[in-house]
C-alpha cells in the first residue's frame, strides 16, 4: 500500500522485489506468502455484517492480486518467479501444488504463494506457518511495519520495550505480545520453526536477516 491509503503502490512493489533480489542473489530460496489487508480484511468485513466465510474468500482474492503484483515487479528486476495459488484460478497463476514449489526453488525461482491456505477462518501467518513447514523452510520471516515483537503496540502507546528473543510460549501466554496469531504460533513450535520479526521497509534488511544477523525477534 505503501503511503496510500488503499490499493497497491507501484514504489513499494518495486521496493520489496529489489530486497528479495538481494537475497536471492546470495543464494537464499525465497517463498513469499502475501496479506491482503491493503485490499480486503474479512475480519473487519464480518463486523459490518458480513459473512464471515464470504469475507474470507474475498481476503483470499485480494492475496492473489498483491501475489500477481510483486511477481510482475520482481519480472522487471530479473528475478525469475512463480506465483502459486492455494485457489485454483488457472487464467492467471499457477494452482499450488508442493511438489512443484519444490521444484521451482530447486531452479532458484522464487515462490510467492498466493490466497493463503484456501481456507476461511485461517489467517495469513498461518497458512505462511503451514508453507514454511511443507516446504522445510529454515525460518519463517514475518516481514512488519515495526522493529519486532514490543511488549505493547509501537504504533499505539509511547516507551514500549522490543524483545530480542521470546518463546513461543511467551508468546503464546501473553495476551499483550501480538506477533502472531496462535494457531500460527502453535505450528511453529510442534515443528521447530523459528519464526524472525522484523521491519520490511528498511533496506537490506531481508538479505541482513536471510544471512544470519541478528536483526528485530526471534521467537523460537
Amino acid at each position: 500500500m505503501g503511503g496510500r491509503s488503499y490499493g497497491i503502490d507501484p514504489e513499494t512493489c518495486a521496493f520489496m522485489a529489489a530486497e528479495i533480489e538481494k537475497a536471492t542473489k546470495a543464494g537464499t530460496e525465497v517463498v513469499v506468502v502475501l496479506g491482503g489487508g491493503n485490499i480486503f480484511r474479512g475480519a473487519a468485513a464480518e463486523q459490518h455484517g458480513m459473512d464471515r466465510v464470504t469475507g474470507d474468500y474475498i481476503g483470499m482474492l485480494a492475496t492473489v492480486m498483491n501475489s500477481l503484483a510483486l511477481g510482475s515487479a520482481l519480472d522487471k528486476v530479473g528475478v525469475e518467479n512463480r506465483v502459486q495459488s492455494a485457489l485454483e484460478m488457472p487464467k492467471v497463476c499457477e494452482p499450488y501444488i508442493y511438489k512443484r514449489a519444490i521444484r521451482h526453488l530447486e531452479k532458484g525461482r522464487v515462490v510467492i504463494v498466493a490466497a493463503g491456505s484456501g481456507h476461511p477462518y485461517f489467517s495469513t501467518d498461518t497458512a505462511a506457518a503451514v508453507r514454511a513447514c511443507e516446504l522445510k523452510c529454515d525460518a519463517f520471516l514475518k516481514a512488519t511495519k515495526v522493529d519486532g515483537v514490543h511488549d505493547k503496540d509501537p504504533e499505539k502507546h509511547a516507551g514500549t520495550k522490543r524483545f530480542d528473543e521470546l518463546s513461543y510460549l511467551e508468546v503464546i501466554n501473553n495476551p499483550e505480545i501480538k506477533a502472531m496469531d496462535g494457531t500460527a504460533i502453535t505450528l511453529c513450535m510442534e515443528n521447530n520453526l523459528p519464526v524472525i520479526v522484523f521491519e520490511l521497509m528498511k533496506e537490506g534488511n531481508i538479505l541482513r536477516v536471510a544471512g544470519g544477523e541478528k536483526i528485530g525477534t526471534i521467537i523460537k
